[in-house]
């Protein structure tokens, strides 16, 4: 699947959930927990143990149609060139590196670095960004999507960090076109409550489906 259509089913989706665990077990069964849910998207932080290996594991339990499976807290280009080995459709940073946005676009894999500033979000797409993951998102609110695209309204964004299934739908309006969960979405795995992650899950897709109703 070329990276143009992992773009469009994110977009599509809405909402990538951040999935970030202790074991490779509790792992998946978040990635369950938000399939089931209706969120495709998952981002496989490498704070996680052997990230590579639960990448490569997810890739072969679920197909290429069910699951939108990218890797996130990817920090340099080779560990982007690991991700994508194991199965990543998608890298996120949490910062712009421009070797590392180098590296994905030279296989063509799609690429969210993260920024925080007008200038740094310029430089990202000037260097092949696909999306902008403008982060930590919780320092700004909505706003901060509205204000940059006044004058960049053709950058695409996702804010990660502070977004939660009550204040996504003004994310959406103000302009995003999807956004990072984690810990909003994932609580649950802390206490075992697999299931309110699912629950959590539904909420944050039926909400962004009704914001995008009203744009």
């Amino acid at each position: 699947m070329d990276k143009e259509q992992i773009l469009t089913r994110i977009q599509d989706c809405g909402i990538v959930a951040v999935v970030r665990a202790e074991t490779t077990d509790e792992a998946e069964r978040i990635v369950d927990a938000c399939m089931e849910g209706g969120v495709a998207a998952i981002e496989l932080t490498f704070t996680v143990p052997h990230a590579d290996k639960v990448i490569e594991a997810l890739a072969k339990k679920y197909s290429p149609e069910d699951i939108i499976l990218g890797a996130g807290t990817v920090m340099d280009a080779p560990t982007a060139r690991i991700a994508m080995l194991s199965g990543a459709n998608y890298i996120v940073s949490p910062y712009f590196d421009l070797d590392t946005v180098k590296m994905c676009n030279r296989y063509r894999v799609a690429v969210m670095p993260g920024i925080m500033t007008v200038r740094e979000g310029v430089m990202a797409m000037e260097a092949g960004a696909d999306i902008l993951k403008v982060f930590p998102g919780d320092l700004y609110g909505p706003k901060i999507i509205k204000d940059i695209k006044g004058p960049i309204p053709y950058a695409k964004m996702m804010p990660t960090g502070g977004v939660t299934a009550d204040n996504v739908g003004e994310w959406i309006k103000a302009g995003a076109v999807a956004v990072g969960a984690g810990g909003s979405l994932t609580a649950g795995a802390k206490t075992g409550n697999y299931a309110l992650i699912t629950e959590t899950a539904k909420k944050f897709v039926a909400n962004i489906k009704e914001a995008r109703a009203k744009l």
